[in-house]
């Protein structure tokens, strides 16, 4: 996937100029409206085509194109998007999908989405890349897995995930230039999920809802000791909250996930032997703290 072509001078060499970036997004503009308003974004600056090369290219005006741009306004129809989408050479299925979540987050009723949708004629599946292909199953159920532990639910997890992988596939060429595709996929992943889960006061991430799951899966039956257990485990989670991003993650994926030893340095895009330094120190630091808490329990 390539930036679209700029026509040349005469000279054969493209033209110097570039149009002015667009303005900064609308702070009105929701979290999933900016998933693909954002890759859309860093497109037309990348391929340094102006607006009025867009208003060419897509058939709508610069004040329409300026509004979708800035994410101002009312939610833009499928339509429009779809034209600025084509004209810029970006892939249109996730852009589609992610379209479409986020006119569920900005109270667009199903009859609205459902119309806007059949304004443009669905055309076959694109083809999807297929390194990001075998990404996107190799590491579903592991992601899955850690925005669990994060969100609690099932189904929030998997549409965090599934919007993960459909941003990558939007910037697949940004994924693919950097030395370290998974860790890439993995920061994205993580930035998406932490920004969706609870908050404490300090400002790191709530794992205290998952001291009930763990409690009530070890099957203490005594109430008393079940809440006095979770109110033990509940500090512990805050405490392993407050781990630098790493230790966090590692001590997630492995504890809370059940994730293989082997299997995490995949995950996290880390080589074995930090990954093992990073698990060493959070698990130094959490039985510093707790000294009677099985870290594995």
């Amino acid at each position: 996937m390539r930036p679209p072509q700029v026509p040349e001078q005469s000279g054969g060499e493209p033209p110097s100029r570039r149009g002015r970036p667009p303005e900064p997004i609308d702070e009105m503009a929701g979290k999933t409206h900016r998933t693909w308003l954002e890759p859309v974004r860093s497109r037309l600056t990348e391929s340094g085509l102006t607006l009025d090369d867009l208003v060419g290219r897509s058939g709508y005006s610069k004040a329409q194109l300026s509004k979708l741009l800035r994410g101002k306004g009312y939610y833009p129809g499928w339509e429009i998007t779809y034209s600025v989408v084509r004209a810029l050479d970006i892939p249109v299925d996730p852009t589609r999908r992610l379209w479409t979540a986020a006119a569920v987050e900005a109270a667009k009723d199903a009859a609205w989405i459902q119309k806007r949708l059949g304004d443009v004629p669905q055309s076959g599946l694109e083809e999807q890349p297929l390194a990001h292909l075998g990404l996107t199953q190799a590491m579903w159920h592991p992601y899955v897995a850690y925005a669990r532990a994060f969100l609690q639910s099932d189904h929030r997890a998997q549409q965090v995930v599934a919007e993960t992988f459909d941003i990558l596939w939007l910037t697949w060429d940004e994924a693919t230039r950097s030395p370290n595709t998974p860790r890439h996929a993995w920061l994205l992943l993580r930035k998406r999920v932490i920004s969706r889960a609870p908050q404490r006061p300090g400002g790191h991430p709530d794992l205290r809802a998952a001291a009930f799951s763990t409690v009530t899966q070890a099957g203490i039956g005594d109430l008393t000791e079940r809440l006095a257990r979770i109110d033990v485990v509940a500090r512990f989670f805050d405490t392993v909250a407050c781990l630098p991003p790493d230790q966090l993650d590692v001590t997630v994926l492995r504890y809370l996930c059940g994730i293989r030893r082997d299997a995490v340095p995949g995950i996290v895009g880390l080589s074995p032997a930090i990954t093992h330094s990073v698990d060493r120190h959070a698990r130094g630091a959490l039985q510093g703290l707790y000294p009677d808490t099985d870290t594995q329990e």
